[in-house]
């Protein structure tokens, strides 16, 4: 296990990129032209980002990005 110490201006700007990343992965699921490969890599990519996301955010910050969330939006 690692630990580290940030401040809070350094543990929101983790958060901000965190969620900026996940937003794109999300927006660029939807997209038709991408080949299902490339989307599976994609979903493992915001399974790890939304579990380091879960250490920085508090819950109801964690509902908007949750995994079945994700899925009901690729879906949809």
């Amino acid at each position: 296990m690692l630990g580290m110490m940030i401040n809070r201006k350094e543990e929101q700007e983790i958060r901000y990129l965190i969620k900026r990343e996940m937003d794109e992965i999300l927006y660029d699921l939807k997209d038709e032209r991408i080949d299902h490969t490339v989307k599976n890599a994609m979903e493992e990519r915001y399974k790890i980002l939304f579990s380091l996301f879960k250490r920085f955010a508090p819950p109801f910050e964690c509902f908007k990005y949750m995994p079945s969330k994700y899925k009901q939006l690729k879906k949809g």
